[in-house]
């Protein structure tokens, strides 16, 4: 089948599955799923791809991978005398592909690490994306489909979260550059513009405001850091009916600046706002 017919194809045969599961059975429709997650595996697809300014997500890649897993048996795998029963396999060759890979790291098949792109003992799920240059730092989780640029410092114990339905919603974006904490968690499609800094422990979900208390007029986000922003976890007062509590957000506290190198700017943005990574 040709390249350009595989979207409709998955479209339709997507569709098709709900009241007959049957068509996961067809030869036709797993060779094109088959050749779908090989092509993220090579980096030749991406399940999100920035178009000018903004991200578009492709989500016929998307449910591709959700027909994928039904697919599959099954089956015993080993590394050394660690024996695994999973579905699908983990990546493989990564000398030619020029990724360092620490043991007991993982990245599954269907994931992709561009050349350069480094993992400490963690995790990379199917239809993620690393960047050259990027650490996945230890313990660090990339979770399936999320997408992340080059040159960005995943710390220790980084949470990115896994988005694959909606089939239509965002995944999970850090940009280049970008540089999160120990313990930071982000998930349910939360956005990370270039160059950002979360400091240690800060939490992103899709409702968690982000408020920038960086100038005397505050400015609220949600599901978006924009560029360059130093973030620190904060908190703000809210009513309820038992009580007024307070319920963490995070906080903008000033801006990287471009006009330096990236790490001595990094530097300068952890001494300038104390932030802790």
């Amino acid at each position: 089948m040709d390249k350009t017919q595989l979207p409709d194809f998955i479209e339709k045969k997507y569709e098709e599955k709900a009241n007959n599961p049957a068509v996961l059975d067809d030869a036709e429709v797993r060779r094109a799923v088959f050749a779908i997650i090989d092509q993220l595996d090579r980096g030749e697809l991406r399940v999100a791809e920035k178009k000018g300014d903004a991200w578009q997500v492709n989500a016929w890649v998307k449910k591709a991978i959700l027909m994928y897993f039904p697919m599959q048996g099954m089956q015993t795998s080993h590394s050394g005398d660690i024996e695994y029963w999973d579905k699908i396999p983990t990546k493989k060759n990564y000398a030619a592909q020029k990724v360092r890979v620490v043991p007991p790291a993982v990245a599954r098949y269907g994931s992709f690490l561009e050349p350069g792109a480094i993992m400490m003992p963690s995790y990379v799920n199917i239809g993620a994306y690393v960047g050259g240059g990027t650490m996945v730092d230890t313990w660090a989780t990339v979770g399936s489909c999320a997408q992340i640029g080059q040159h960005v410092h995943l710390s220790g114990g980084v949470g990115i979260g896994g988005v694959l339905e909606p089939p239509q919603g965002l995944p999970v974006i850090i940009e280049d550059h970008a540089f999160l904490g120990s313990r930071c968690v982000v998930v349910e499609g939360v956005h990370v513009s270039t160059g950002a800094v979360l400091g240690s422990g800060v939490i992103l979900t899709a409702s968690t405001k982000i408020i920038d208390v960086s100038q005397s007029q505050t400015q609220t986000y949600k599901s978006f850091v924009p560029k360059n922003s130093v973030v620190i976890p904060g908190s703000y007062a809210k009513k309820f009916p038992g009580g007024e509590y307070q319920v963490p957000c995070a906080l903008i506290i000033g801006q990287r600046k471009e006009s330096t190198d990236l790490k001595t700017s990094l530097n300068n943005a952890l001494r300038d706002f104390e932030v802790s990574v």
